[in-house]
């Protein structure tokens, strides 16, 4: 393996690695929703 293809290879997996724990953490760190009580009351039109 050449030099410039082991320095790609380690950028490439370091980002997918970074952005990956970046959404991960955002995710973890949502506040949370209230959920509603049944989905009749998520309907937007009466049936």
């Amino acid at each position: 393996m050449t030099t410039s293809a082991l320095i790609t290879m380690v950028l490439v997996q370091g980002t997918v690695i970074f952005v990956t724990a970046y959404f991960f953490r955002k995710v973890l760190k949502a506040p949370l929703r209230e959920e509603p009580d049944s989905y009749s009351e998520n309907d937007e039109l009466e049936r």
